[in-house]
This record gives structure tokens, sequence and C-alpha cells, in this order.
């Protein structure tokens, strides 16, 4: 190569490092507030949290300062609150099995729908969202309870025994997948939306019925905002705190109301944070291990 065409290269491979270095720098400045915003409201408060749960309760004092695991050993020695670990866990997953049984019909209907209604349909599917999920509860309750809507269509109309599903995790199960469900259409139909339908269309010509091309083609290609939506279903469930206070009552136990009642009622603060810590590393496991294992189902060979 002449040795002006090695100057014009060194020149533009210099301009280019230039940008890239412009490019980071923008970035970097972009996303530095969001970052600090995070590292402040977030990790900050995890440390504290961190550092109370390995504190010693007292009485009177109620909070000393010590660097002991006894809390974590008082969860894992303790059968009660494993059987409110596993109560938690089983109510998750089925809420999110059958938020994405009912979820993914009903999203992959709304991303392929044409009708002039469809928005009419997604604003449906959004309106319980405008609406607090304590209260949301509070109509499920009036839907569970004996003398409740159930209650009187069961007897009055249909002349069957009473029904009275409050205080029972089916009722917990029925109120949170009712919060739950919207979200997992809503994040199903945007991943749906974003597959070409030609390719069913493709599979169709090619003699595959339309469940085939569904299962085959459709799915494997969604599957990662599938799994999105189920982490996000699952992780709500986990969290879930008006619901089975409100639907579950004193005798039905999950996470969320056992951290509150151990930091509000007891005033029991380093169990409090042992066990928000507790949630936080089930939640994230389990989800880290869905994450790595679903996926492998679809690989090639």
């Amino acid at each position: 190569m002449a040795p002006g065409g090695v100057a014009a290269a060194v020149v533009a491979e210099g301009a280019e490092a230039g940008q890239r270095r412009r490019e980071t720098g923008a970035a970097l400045g972009l996303l530095g507030p969001a970052s600090l915003l995070m590292l402040v409201m977030l990790v900050v408060p995890l440390g504290f949290l961190a550092r109370y749960s390995v504190n010693r309760f007292d009485p009177t004092e109620l909070m000393i300062a010590a660097l002991t695991p006894a809390n974590y050993l008082r969860f894992v020695t303790d059968a009660f609150y494993w059987d409110v670990l596993t109560t938690t866990i089983r109510v998750s997953v089925i809420v999110m099995l059958v938020c994405l049984v009912l979820g993914v019909p009903m999203a992959w209907r709304l991303a392929r729908s044409v009708s002039r209604w469809k928005s009419a349909l997604v604003v449906l599917t959004v309106l319980p969202l405008f609406i607090g999920s304590t209260i949301r509860t509070a109509g499920w309750v009036i839907l569970f309870a004996r003398g409740g809507m159930l209650d009187v269509v069961s007897t009055r109309l249909l002349g069957l025994r009473h029904v009275d599903l409050m205080y029972s995790e089916a009722a917990v199960i029925g109120g949170i997948i009712a919060i739950n469900l919207p979200f997992t259409i809503l994040t199903l139909q945007s991943v749906f939306e974003g597959i070409d339908p030609r390719l069913e269309e493709a599979a169709g010509a090619m003699g595959a019925s339309p469940a085939r091309a569904f299962w085959r083609i459709v799915f494997p290609l969604a599957l990662p905002g599938v799994l999105i939506a189920a982490v996000l279903c699952f992780i709500l469930g986990m969290n879930a705190f008006a619901t089975p206070l409100l639907l579950g009552g004193p005798r039905f136990h999950m996470m969320a109301p056992l951290l509150y009642w151990a930091f509000a009622t007891d005033n029991d603060w380093p169990f409090a944070a042992a066990i928000a810590f507790v949630l936080m590393a089930t939640t994230l496991g389990l989800t880290g291990l869905a994450t790595v294992v679903i996926p492998r189902r679809y690989q090639p060979g």
C-alpha cells in the first residue's frame, strides 16, 4: 500500500476510534443519572437491610448491633417458616402456569387481530390496572365470601350447597391471577406482534395446521418473551401482600405478610430483614434457574 493510503487508513481508524469514544461518553452520560438513582434508592437500602439481618433482636432495645447468623438459622431450622416458603413458591408457580395458559392464546389472538375492536380489547385488558390491587382484592372478598355472589348463585339459582372460598389457598390463587393476568397478556402481546405473521402463512402453505405452526415456529421464537412474562408473573406472585392478607386470612401464610408481621407486629427488625433476603434470594434463584434450564429445551440438537 502506498504511503498516502497508509496515512489515510490511520486517519480513518483514529476518527472511528474517536467516534466510538464520543458514543461511549454519551452513553455513560445518559446512563449516569439512572445508575446513580438506582445506587441510592436500591443498593444502599439493601446494604442497610443486610446489616440489620445479622443484628440481634432484644424485646427491650429492639435491635442490638451484632454479627450473628441467628436470624437465618432461625428461618432454616423452623418447619413453620419452611412451610410458609414452600406455600409461597407453590402459589406463585400455580399462578404463573395459569396466567401463561390463559395469557398465551389471548395475547396471540390480540396480536394477530385486525379487527377495528382491537383497541377496545386492549383497553379492556388494561382497565383492571387502573384500579389498585387492594380495591380489586376487596371485590374478590365480596365474590368469595359466604353470602357473596358465588354463594347466592350456588344456593338460590342452582340449588346447590353454600360456597365459601374465603380464607383458602384457592381464593388467594384466584385473586393473584386476576392481578397478574393483565401484565402477562400485555407482555406476551408485544412479543407475538414482533414475530412476522408470514411465517405462519408459509407454514400453512406447506400443509402445517395452525396449532402445529404455532408450537413449532411461533412459540420457539416467542420463548424468550414468554420466559420474561413468566418471570414477571412469578416475581409478582412471590411478593404478593394484599391478596394473601385479605383473601387468605390469619391462618394462610405467605412470605410478604410474614415479613410485615415480623417487622410491624413483633418489631423484630433483624428477623424481618433476614426474611426479606430469604425471599429475594429464593425469587432470584428460581428465576435464574428457569432462564437457564427452559431455553435449553429449544436449542438445536
